[in-house]
């Protein structure tokens, strides 16, 4: 069985998973209704630019997005396979039964993003290119440059940059496309890297990240998207992934010997942050 097989197959569950809880017969029924609760679908989306206004290199970045994200929240939320993942694989996707679009109907509640950083994309179908995604992943390549210039500030793992209006272009990406489905925003944060406690704990730099994403991520709930929430990753430092406790997301500084718990700055900033995100939605709302 082929990885889009089994992509299809958690794609038709997690729609079964739905379908079973929006069943009054359901015994987790009464519990969703009681609790208000929503089901929905978690991704990570890095923002993609065209590395240079070329219709090839535009058209690669579609294909990167389509390939990346909306190969999930297509057929879940449209009941179809991104075109672009059709026009360069064609019958090489797993069909959609009639059976597997009935239970895609019921869609999802909300959409979950997890968004750190943007690249740029440039074309592998039509151009040139040495490195890069190969044909049956979309044909593209992923570079953090453009003319020798970062797309963003530099940050303190390799694959992240500061790129605040990433957030508010994913988030209207999204409301475009998928008439406004409820978004939240379940994991934003900046990766630390420092060997020194003393730099760890002053980490200026994830403040001007946070407040610089929050300030984005207010533009687009001005201009309608419908965003329900925002949750920075992350609470205290942990073990992340293939990194494991060498890079440090925390607003809590973590000794991994004795676990003993210090508030960095950012966690004594993080309260201003929000109040002043909320305010200035609340002007805005009492301004229309």
């Amino acid at each position: 069985m082929g990885f889009s097989s089994i992509l299809l197959k958690v794609l038709v569950n997690h729609s079964s998973s739905s379908i079973l809880t929006a069943d009054s017969a359901s015994p987790t029924a009464d519990v969703e209704k009681s609790q208000r609760g929503m089901i929905g679908i978690t991704m990570g989306f890095e923002w993609y630019e065209p590395l240079s206004n070329s219709s090839e290199d535009i058209a690669a970045t579609h294909r990167a997005r389509s390939f990346y994200d909306s190969w999930f929240l297509d057929p879940i939320i449209l009941g179809r396979y991104p075109k672009e993942m059709v026009q360069i694989l064609g019958s090489n996707l797993p069909e959609l039964s009639m059976n597997d679009l009935s239970k895609l109907s019921y869609g999802l509640d909300f959409i979950g993003i997890n968004h750190y950083s943007a690249v740029y994309i440039k074309d592998c179908l039509y151009s040139a290119c040495e490195h890069g995604n190969s044909w049956s992943e979309g044909s593209y390549f992923r570079t953090t440059q453009r003319d020798g210039i970062y797309i963003g500030e530099p940050g303190e793992v390799d694959w992240q940059f500061v790129y605040p209006q990433g957030i508010e272009k994913v988030v209207m990406y999204l409301k475009d496309k998928f008439n406004n489905t409820p978004m939240f925003i379940t994991e934003n944060g900046f990766a630390g890297n420092s060997s020194s406690i003393e730099d760890a704990l002053n980490d200026v730099r994830r403040v001007k990240y946070l407040h610089s994403n929050l300030n984005s991520l207010a533009n687009a709930i001005r201009k309608g998207a419908d965003v329900r929430g925002y949750f920075v990753w992350s609470l205290l430092d942990n073990f992340e992934w293939l990194d494991g406790y060498s890079i440090r997301f925390g607003l809590y500084y973590v000794n991994y010997t004795n676990l003993q718990r210090t508030p960095k700055l950012s966690a004594t900033k993080y309260q201003e942050l929000m109040y002043n995100f909320h305010i200035e939605l609340e002007t805005h709302t009492a301004l229309k």
